[in-house]
């Protein structure tokens, strides 16, 4: 078993989201909607006075506690859609430049992946290229909740105005969705596209490859260059990169299906069982979610990028008996073998 880096970890308690970035965009959200901002700020620890002090710092947990005082005092159909275009490229200093003078979109996904602590706090993104797609899957590092949708909505549409706005065009972006179709379906028409598959095993994007060597007509390699600098500083200054979560997600997926206890990936990040399991816990996301998460993003991508039958996919997982294979396909998936292959084809 390889030796995991031991690093610190962004936490839910850290302090050291600006104040004046993503929050700023949820609290001018509110705002601009009439809503108080004592009550949108209710059970965050914060003060709308504190939030304009050019050092002041929020949690993530504070974040989402924001976040979830918004979804329920705006209680409207679009909220999400609209916080989402505020998100990104957004105004977060050099990383939004970095963005903004990518030389293709796929260097700009590549920047959002590895400035995603000063870029997407609530969601870490990960890409997979295959030969014909980009696919964009999103890591839950925290316990999202009752905002989880809300979240992947705003998360969603942030992607898609950001390529709109890198290549002056409206991407054909595919979303597959981990959710049943909402009553308000309309507003992802009018934000995303009609291109949407809802009920999907993983919420995910998918682009044809073709897009992504697109070059924006007002990027400038020698400022791409400078706020690439910038924003390296101002990650390093950050206590870490990202989450723990994160970071075992990621492990787990390069192990490429093969099984691992927790007591043995504990010991690759350098802490007993009972620590690495209590400080999952405490960021609300339990190891075998993780590991229910890497397998099915793993089954996803053997399926379709290299359109595996159902015995390769479940030799790559390490399952050798098809009725076993069935019950871990069905509860990573919602899925059976058979009924995920139609999905797929159809």
């Amino acid at each position: 078993m390889r030796k995991a880096i031991a690093d610190n970890w962004l936490d839910l308690d850290c302090r050291y989201l600006s104040a004046g970035n993503q929050p700023a965009c949820v609290v001018d959200l509110a705002l601009a909607r009439g809503i108080d901002s004592h009550r949108l700020l209710r059970g965050s620890g914060l003060f709308y006075d504190d939030l304009l002090a050019l050092d002041a710092r929020v949690s993530t947990a504070q974040y989402l506690r924001l976040l979830d005082n918004a979804r329920t005092l705006l209680d409207a159909r679009d909220a999400s859609f609209l916080l989402g275009q505020r998100l990104l490229p957004g105004h977060f200093g050099a990383a939004s430049n970095l963005l903004l003078q990518a030389d293709t979109l796929l260097h700009a996904l590549q920047h959002l992946v590895r400035f995603r602590a000063l870029l997407s706090p609530a969601l870490a993104p990960r890409l997979h290229l295959d030969t014909h797609h980009l696919y964009l899957y999103w890591v839950e590092a925290f316990d999202l909740g009752r905002s989880r949708r809300f979240v992947h909505e705003a998360a969603m549409t942030a992607v898609t105005a950001l390529s709109r706005a890198l290549l002056a065009e409206r991407l054909p972006w595919e979303y597959q969705l981990n959710w049943s179709q909402p009553d308000y379906i309309e507003q992802y028409w009018v934000h995303l596209g009609e291109n949407l598959r809802f009920e999907a095993p993983l919420t995910c994007m998918r682009l044809p490859r073709a897009y992504l060597a697109h070059r924006p007509a007002a990027a400038s390699p020698t400022l791409g260059r400078i706020a690439e600098q910038q924003a390296a500083l101002a990650l390093a200054e950050l206590p870490a990169a990202g989450s723990l979560g994160e970071a075992v997600f990621d492990y787990l997926y390069g192990l490429g299906g093969r099984r691992a206890g927790l007591e043995q990936i504990a010991e690759s990040f350098s802490m007993s069982a009972a620590t690495f399991k209590r400080r999952l816990q405490r960021d609300g996301c339990g190891f075998q979610t993780l590991l229910d998460r890497v397998h099915a993003q793993l089954a996803m991508e053997l399926y379709q990028s290299r359109g595996y039958s159902h015995d390769q996919v479940a030799a790559c997982l390490h399952v050798s008996d098809r009725t076993n294979f069935r019950r871990l396909l069905k509860r990573l998936t919602g899925k059976s073998p058979d009924s995920l292959r139609i999905w797929l084809e159809s």
